[in-house]
C-alpha cells in the first residue's frame, strides 16, 4: 500500500467517526425545507454571491429566486403530507423606508387556496451599528421576513405553487423567495384540568376589545390565588403591556402554531407597551405559544422584549415561537432553566441570551433563523447582583441559520460552558461558532471576574457555508477564537465538521493593547475536519493565526487542509 492509498483509509477513517457525530447534530426539525432556486419558476434565480449587503448573501445556500411581475411563480412537488406553511420573503424598501406591499398566492394541483397580503415593514437596516430604518444610510442587510400560513391541505405528491397575485394597492416591484418550509402541525392542546382560561368572562368582564392584556393579568393572579394552570386557548390575543410571570405559575397554550400574542403595532414604539414576559421566581412553567412582536428598528436603550427576566430555580420554557421583538429570549439570574423545542425568527437583536447570574441552564432542540445578533449566546456580564455564580450552561441539539448580524452561537466568558451537537448553515455575517473576550463579564469594584475558567467544551457540532463579513470584525472564521485584551484558557474543541466556509475555517485572532495582551492556553483540537475554505473571498485557509495572536493551541487527529500562523508569539502542537 503506497502513502496516497494510506492517507486515503485515514481519511475514510476519520470521515466515519464524524458522520456519527452529525447524525446527532441540530434541532429535531418537524418541518421540510424546499430551496426555491430547485424549484420549478418562471422567475430568475439569483446567486450565489458571499459578499456583504447582497441579498444573495443573506439567502439560505447564497441562492434565492426573484419574481419580477405579477403571475410569476415558484412550484415543487410536496414530499410529505402538511398543513402548514411558512414563506422566507424579500420586498423592497419604499424610498423612504417603512416598506412596500405585495401579495402571494397559494396553489395546489392549478387549484388557488389562499392568497395573502405581506410587507417589507419588519425587514430591512440601514447604516452603522445599531442601525437605522433610513435607506440612505447605505449598506443594507436584513432582508427578509417570513409569513405563517396555516389551515391548509397537502397530501404527498401535491404540486405546490406559490404566486405573486398583485392587488390594486400592491406597491412592490418584484418579489424574492428564498425557501418554503412544511408542517404537519398537530391538533390543538386542549385546556389542562385544574386550569383558568384568559377568555373567561370573570377576566374579560364587560370588555369587548382586543386587548387582553389586562384578562392575562387577572387570569395569573386568580392562578397564583388558587394553584391552577392559565391556559390560553387557540387564538390571536393583543398584548400592550407587561405580563409579570411570578414563581410557582403554569402557562399553557394550544399550541405555538395557534395561541399567538401579538402587539399593537400603533403603540410599540413605547417599550413599555409590547409584548414582554417577564419572569421573577422559581419554578415558572410556560409552553406552547407564539409571540409576534411588531418592532422593526433596533434601539439597544430601550428595554428588550419578548420572553426577559429572572427565571429563578427549575423553571421551563417550551415549544414557543417568538418573532418581531427586539430579542427572542433574554433571560438572567435563573438556575437549572430549561428551555426545548423553541423558534427564534426574524428578531432585531439576539434569538437567546444567557445573561448576568446564569447557571446550569440549558438551551436545548432550539432553532433560529433570521436574527439580529447572535442565535445563541452565553454572555456573562455583571450588569447587576448575581444571584447565581454563572457557568456549566449548555447549547445542545440546536440548529442556528441565517442572522443578519453576529454569530451562530457565542460564548463570552464564565466557566465551563459549553456547545455539543448542534448545526450552523448560512452564517454568512460572522462566525457559526465564536469563542471572545469582546464583551465585558468584569467587575472589579466588587471583586467579580467572569472570564474564561474551567472547561470550555465545543463538540459534536457541524458548520456549513459560514464565516462571513462582519461589519466590525471583517471576515470572521466559519469558528473563531477571539482574544480581545484578554485571556481566553481551558477550551476543547472536538468532532466539528466544517465545510465550504466563506473566509477561514478556524481563526484564532486577536485585539490587543499595550498593555493588555491576551494569551491562548491550554485549547485543543481533536478530530477537526475543515474543507473547502475561502469560498466567499480570496487567501483564506483551513487554520489561520493572526499576527497579533499570543498562546499555543494542540492538533490531535484532525484533516486541515492548510495552516496558516502569521504570529510569531503563538505556537501550534502537533
Amino acid at each position: 500500500m503506497n502513502v496516497k492509498q494510506q492517507c486515503m483509509l485515514i481519511f475514510l477513517a476519520f470521515s466515519s467517526l464524524l458522520c456519527s457525530a452529525q447524525q446527532k447534530c441540530g434541532a429535531i426539525i418537524p418541518w421540510i425545507t424546499y430551496e426555491a432556486e430547485n424549484m420549478n419558476t418562471t422567475g430568475t434565480v439569483m446567486g450565489p454571491k458571499y459578499d456583504p449587503y447582497q441579498v444573495e448573501t443573506e439567502s439560505s445556500g447564497q441562492k434565492c429566486v426573484r419574481l419580477s411581475s405579477n403571475k410569476q411563480f415558484i412550484e415543487f412537488t410536496s414530499s410529505a403530507i402538511a398543513n402548514s406553511m411558512v414563506i422566507r420573503f424579500n420586498l423592497p424598501d419604499s424610498k423612504q423606508g417603512g416598506g412596500l406591499r405585495s401579495t402571494l398566492a397559494i396553489y395546489k394541483n392549478d387549484t388557488l387556496q389562499q392568497q395573502h397580503p405581506i410587507s417589507s415593514r419588519n425587514s430591512w437596516m440601514y447604516g452603522k451599528y445599531p442601525f437605522t430604518n433610513d435607506p440612505s444610510a447605505g449598506v443594507p442587510r436584513h432582508f427578509y421576513d417570513e409569513i405563517r400560513i396555516k389551515d391548509l391541505v397537502i397530501k404527498k405528491g401535491d404540486i405546490i405553487r406559490i404566486q405573486r397575485n398583485d392587488q390594486a394597492e400592491d406597491s412592490a416591484s418584484y418579489c424574492i423567495i428564498d425557501l418554503v418550509d412544511l408542517e404537519n402541525v398537530a391538533p390543538p392542546v386542549i385546556a389542562p384540568l385544574n386550569s383558568l382560561s384568559i377568555t373567561d368572562n370573570a377576566f374579560r368582564g364587560s370588555d369587548s376589545s382586543d386587548d387582553y392584556t389586562e384578562a392575562f393579568k387577572k387570569c395569573i393572579a386568580k392562578a397564583t390565588e388558587t394553584g391552577k394552570i392559565v391556559f390560553i386557548p387557540a387564538g390571536t390575543f393583543k398584548i400592550t403591556g407587561d405580563i409579570i410571570l411570578p414563581p410557582n405559575i403554569t402557562v399553557q397554550g394550544a399550541g405555538m402554531w395557534y395561541t399567538t400574542f401579538v402587539g399593537d403595532e400603533k403603540l410599540y414604539t413605547d417599550a413599555s407597551r409590547r409584548v414582554r414576559l417577564k419572569g421573577t421566581g422559581n419554578n415558572i412553567h410556560i409552553a406552547d405559544f407564539a409571540i409576534d412582536g411588531k418592532l422593526n428598528y433596533r434601539n439597544d436603550d430601550e428595554d428588550n422584549d419578548g420572553i426577559v427576566g429572572t427565571y429563578g430555580i427549575n423553571s421551563t420554557i417550551s415549544r414557543i415561537w417568538i418573532e418581531h421583538t427586539k430579542v427572542g429570549m433574554w433571560i438572567e439570574n435563573s438556575s437549572k432553566l430549561k428551555i426545548a423545542g423553541c423558534r427564534m425568527r426574524n428578531t432585531m437583536a439576539d434569538g437567546i441570551n444567557f445573561c448576568n447570574g446564569m447557571a446550569e441552564s440549558t438551551i436545548d432542540n432550539c432553532t433560529a433563523r433570521g436574527t439580529g445578533d447572535d442565535c445563541f449566546a452565553i454572555w456573562p456580564t455583571v450588569r447587576g447582583k448575581e444571584q447565581f455564580l454563572p457557568g456549566f450552561n449548555l447549547i445542545a441539539h440546536c440548529t442556528a441559520e441565517l442572522p443578519y448580524l453576529a454569530n451562530g452561537a457565542a460564548i463570552y466568558g464564565a466557566n465551563s460552558n459549553a456547545i455539543k451537537n448542534c448545526l450552523f448553515t448560512d452564517i454568512s455575517q460572522g462566525a457559526a461558532i465564536l469563542i471572545s473576550t469582546t464583551f465585558p463579564t468584569d467587575d472589579k469594584n466588587a471583586h467579580i471576574d467572569n472570564n474564561f475558567s474551567g472547561t470550555t467544551i465545543i463538540e459534536d457540532c457541524t458548520i456549513r457555508r459560514s464565516g462571513g463579513f462582519d461589519h466590525d470584525w471583517a471576515w470572521r472564521a466559519s469558528f473563531e477564537i477571539c482574544l480581545d485584551k484578554r485571556n481566553i484558557s481551558g477550551v476543547e474543541i472536538k468532532n466539528i465538521n466544517i465545510e465550504n466556509s466563506l473566509s477561514n475555517g478556524l481563526s484564532v485572532i486577536a485585539k490587543n493593547e499595550a498593555d493588555k495582551i491576551g494569551v491562548l492556553s491550554n485549547v485543543t483540537l481533536q478530530n477537526l475536519n475543515i474543507t473547502n475554505s475561502g469560498i466567499g473571498t480570496k487567501d483564506k485557509h483551513s487554520l489561520y493565526i493572526s499576527s497579533g495572536a499570543h498562546g499555543s493551541l494542540t492538533i490531535k487527529n484532525s484533516v486541515i487542509a492548510d495552516i496558516k500562523n502569521e504570529s510569531g508569539n503563538f505556537m501550534i502542537i502537533k
